[in-house]
């Protein structure tokens, strides 16, 4: 595989359209004292984001849930997510953000990091001085065109990630799995992306991956720490919980809208995983409201 050729953007606003290798660094001051430290729910469908809290804390709505956090710590925000923040007013700290073409160049490298971005996180972090040392060192790498400016970029992202894992709660099982299987599992997981809306039986996925359902189940539990159909069922509740929480579809047009052709099963089975009807959950949330 090719790798993309970075192009690189320090502070302002990112382009509209988003270069593969696209990296942007900004202060958390910049990002948020405009915005009286509110950061409203919005969803960058190519751009994923790296944030240390260096000083202060808040809190990440991410689809929906809310998740509160204390510096020092990193907050991982992969594409494609709803997102908003709301910061304490004393936070310090910096804001990373990645193409996703170029992140996934970078996550190949290996299995144990892929694990990372597949969900918005808060990763504690015993300290932020050396974290916020080398994202200032990708700042000044990335305000000049030096000899070698490519790898030492690739180097300084690699060197954040490896610490969000090795800091983050990562199940024994998904730490210290083969990378064929982590491989097999993020396949599962792109065609998953692809074509959860299809609600396909698990076999199926076994047999479009060329691997036995067996296989995929071991791989799914050692690597992942769930079922396939767990894994079926949490990114079709993950895309209902949008839906409910952003969008003004009826409850029947969102269980149709993620593969369901029974509105009742629907309800039933978003019961089942959550505790409350779609119903009783889009309103203890909250009015529906569309992204920024």
């Amino acid at each position: 595989m090719t790798a993309p050729v970075p192009s690189f953007y320090l502070y302002g606003e990112p382009q509209r359209s988003v270069a593969e290798g696209f990296v942007h660094v900004e202060s958390l001051d910049d990002r948020s004292r405009p915005s009286e430290w509110t950061i409203q729910p919005h969803l960058h469908r190519d751009l994923n984001h790296i944030i240390l809290i260096a000083e202060g804390g808040g809190s990440m709505r991410a689809d929906g849930d809310s998740v509160a956090f204390d510096a020092p710590c990193l907050l991982l925000v992969p594409a494609g997510i709803i997102h908003g923040f709301s910061w304490h007013r004393d936070s310090r700290g910096w804001v990373v953000t990645i193409a996703d073409s170029y992140l996934h160049h970078l996550l190949e490298r290996d299995a144990d990091l892929q694990p990372l971005f597949r969900a918005p996180r808060a990763v504690a972090l015993p300290g932020a001085a050396e974290v916020e040392t080398r994202i200032g060192a990708l700042a000044r790498e990335l305000a000049w065109a030096g000899p070698g400016q490519r790898a030492a970029v690739d180097a300084f992202l690699l060197w954040l990630m490896v610490q969000a894992l090795r800091h983050a709660t990562l199940s024994a099982s998904g730490a210290s799995s083969s990378g064929r299987q982590a491989r097999l599992v993020a396949r599962l997981r792109e065609r998953i992306e692809q074509r959860f809306r299809h609600r396909e039986p698990v076999a199926h996925h076994a047999r479009a991956l060329g691997v036995s359902e067996t296989a995929l189940r071991h791989a799914c539990a050692r690597a992942a720490g769930l079922s396939p159909a767990a894994m079926l069922d949490e990114r079709a509740l993950l895309e209902a919980r949008r839906l409910l929480l952003y969008s003004n579809l009826s409850v029947a047009e969102v269980g149709y809208a993620v593969g369901f052709d029974d509105p009742a099963y629907f309800s039933r089975f978003f019961a089942r995983h959550t505790g409350r009807s779609p119903r009783g959950w889009r309103a203890a949330r909250g009015q529906a409201i569309s992204p920024s």
